[in-house]
Parts: C-alpha cells; sequence; structure tokens
C-alpha cells in the first residue's frame, strides 16, 4: 500500500506502507505533477488520479510504475474526483462540469453541465448506478449514472461543499461550513444533524453508523449517525487537518489524516470500542502543505510480488518524474503509445504541443 498526498506546492507525494516491518514508511517517490496546487486525488486499484487548480487531471499507473497521460475536458480548477471500482472516474470543476471517464481507454463518455456555479463535490452511489452532486448554486444534485441525466434536484439554504455517501448506500451526508446533515435514500429527507465549531474539511464513514469528521482544527471526532453523539475525540495534529482517508486491512480499521502540519499519519481504530482513541501507528513528515489524501492498495496480483521487488520499488525517492506513457487530447483520445509508427509520433507531437500551448494560457489567468 501507499499513502498518496497532494500539495499546494504542485507536488504528488507517493509512500510505501510495510505493515510486516511494524507499519514502517518510506519514501517511494515524488513528482512535480502540475503547474499549480492540488486540489483533488482518487485511487482504484490501478491508477492515481489527480486534479489541480491547472485545471488538468494527471493519470499515474501504480502497476506499470509511469505517469500514464492527463485529461484535459474542463476548463476550471478540478474539486473532486472519484472512482467507480475499476471502469469509470467521475469528476467535478469549478467549470460546473462532471465529466464520466472510461478508464479502459480514458474516453470522456458524457460531459454534464451538473450546476449553474461551481461543482464543489460528487460521490458515487456504491451501486454506481446513482451519483449525488453540491456547487456553488445552492444545490443537492442526484444524478442517474444510467441514462446519464438529473433525477433530483434540493435546494439548500447555504452552499454545500462536501457529499458522500455511505458504505451501503442507504444514507449520505451534506455538509454546509460546520454543519453536517445526515439523509436517508429512503426518504431523501434529513435524519439528523450534526454541528462542530470549526468549519469541516473532511468526512468519512468508518461504518454505515459511525462518520469521522474533521475540520479546520486540530481534532478527530467520530458521531454516531443514529443519535448525533460526539462518541470519541482525539488531538490528531499540530494544525488544521486537511483530509482524511479510512480503509480496512485485514482485521485492522485503519484511519489516515493528513494536516497543514505537513504529517501524514496513520491510526488503528477499534471498531468495537469507538469510546476510546485510536493508536498511531506511523506517521511521516512530508514538509510540504497538504491538501489531498488517498491511500492506494495493491491488488492480488501486486501483493503476490516477490519481496526483492517490492524493495526496489520503495527503497529511494524517485528524483525523476514518471515517465510519460500517453498523452489525451480534451476528447480523450489517445496522442502517443510506446511502439506507434512514425505517422503516430508526428501526431502526438502535435498534441503535446497543444497540451503546453493550454498549460501557458491556464498560467497566465493564474498569475
Amino acid at each position: 500500500m501507499e499513502l498518496i498526498g497532494g500539495c499546494y506546492e504542485q507536488i504528488v507525494f507517493g509512500f510505501a506502507v510495510r505493515p510486516a516491518e511494524n507499519w514502517a514508511v518510506v519514501p517511494d517517490f515524488t513528482h512535480h505533477a502540475h503547474s499549480a496546487s492540488l486540489s483533488a486525488v482518487a485511487v482504484n486499484d490501478r491508477y492515481v488520479v489527480t486534479g489541480s487548480r491547472d485545471e488538468t487531471i494527471q493519470i499515474y499507473d501504480m502497476k506499470k510504475r509511469v505517469e500514464h497521460g492527463a485529461l484535459l475536458q474542463h476548463n476550471g480548477t478540478i474539486s473532486s474526483l472519484e472512482f467507480h471500482g475499476r471502469t469509470h472516474l467521475l469528476s467535478g470543476a469549478e467549470d460546473g462540469l462532471i465529466c464520466i471517464w472510461n478508464t479502459k481507454n480514458w474516453e470522456c463518455l458524457k460531459s454534464i453541465k451538473a450546476h449553474k456555479g461551481h461543482v464543489t463535490s460528487l460521490s458515487v452511489h456504491p451501486s454506481g448506478k446513482l451519483a449525488l452532486s453540491v456547487g456553488t448554486d445552492k444545490t443537492l444534485r442526484t444524478w442517474n449514472l444510467v441514462e446519464g441525466k438529473s433525477a433530483f434536484v434540493k435546494n439548500l439554504k447555504q452552499n454545500a461543499h462536501l457529499v458522500k455517501w455511505s458504505p451501503s448506500g442507504e444514507s449520505y451526508v451534506v455538509v454546509a461550513a460546520n454543519k453536517v446533515d445526515i439523509y436517508q435514500l429512503a426518504t431523501a429527507s434529513v435524519s439528523g444533524t450534526i454541528v462542530t465549531e470549526k468549519r469541516v474539511s473532511s468526512v468519512r464513514f468508518i461504518t454505515d453508523c459511525i462518520l469521522a469528521i474533521a475540520g479546520d482544527e486540530e481534532f478527530v471526532r467520530f458521531f454516531d449517525c443514529e443519535s448525533q453523539e460526539c462518541l470519541c475525540e482525539f488531538k490528531a495534529h499540530e494544525n488544521r487537518i486537511k483530509d482524511i482517508y479510512s480503509f480496512k486491512r485485514e482485521d485492522l480499521q485503519i484511519l489516515v489524516t493528513a494536516s497543514s502540519d505537513g504529517y501524514i499519519k496513520m491510526w488503528s481504530l477499534d471498531v468495537d470500542k469507538f469510546k476510546t482513541s485510536p493508536s498511531l501507528l506511523s506517521e511521516v513528515n512530508t514538509k510540504a502543505r497538504l491538501t489531498c489524501l488517498a491511500v492506494w492498495l495493491k491488488s492480488n496480483l501486486e501483493i503476490e510480488q516477490t519481496s526483492d521487488e517490492v524493495k526496489a520499488s520503495s527503497s529511494q525517492v524517485s528524483e525523476e518524474p514518471l515517465i510519460k506513457k500517453i498523452c489525451r487530447t480534451d476528447s480523450g483520445k489517445t496522442a502517443e503509445r510506446d511502439g506507434q509508427e512514425a505517422s503516430e509520433k508526428r501526431k502526438s507531437t502535435n498534441v503535446q504541443q497543444n497540451v503546453q500551448q493550454k498549460k501557458k494560457k491556464i498560467l497566465q489567468r493564474l498569475k
């Protein structure tokens, strides 16, 4: 497994985690991924994708350990990225668009004008048939992904900046400033509200009933979704927490936190005793201002690789950028590929020039 962190300094970090070695965390790679600060990151068992204020989505093939290309459909800061399994990626941005991507050939299957303002967050239902999005037009929208159409629109009293489905898909939360509304899918109505002292920056369902909340402070809190009771709180960092991530490995429930203090920390949770503070497994100081976080988990095939390969891939930090294998146009078509004939290589050169021209325009606007 690898901890993936993005930061204001335009860099994506990769840290290999070795559970068999007392959860040791070692640097694996650093990559100057974008020409502006990173704003979102998402993973599945093959790819890591990052979004940025430079309006691009960068793709990394973690199996081949190469940069896989860029997606250039959006014209605004990438605000949200989420995979559905191995087949699709959804992206939302400040241009108000939600794009649905086929991860086999990275074609943009559908581009939806989702909100009149920015798309601030999106979340895909576990079934892959529905998605939720919130934006700066004070609406919560439900999308039928089978037909690529809006299914329901709910007006909100204020702009929401986070939305998240529960693991079962029977409930979801909508976050606006320091207020977390818990909705039930069956009724599409609010069943409870959690109010925190500070603005909420990240939420994660640990179970269907337990919600982890972090905000513009040093603490992480666990809430019971049914009673809205705070079960436990603990000080995780010395500065505000930017993002949290959770996953299960064998019998362990792991919580990962990233903070403006530069640290990424891993915590072990006791799901039977949430009133007990988590225990720290490991930590790493990135020495950067972190903005987003994910954990890439190897597939069963990857886990079977030899220990020598593991050591070779994680023993040192790669100072060189990941090898660029594929660059894609706005429509998602392949522009460069190993082993192409000379005519295809000439086409790829033209596409790369177009990419560079777009990046220059973006940089001029950012300045």
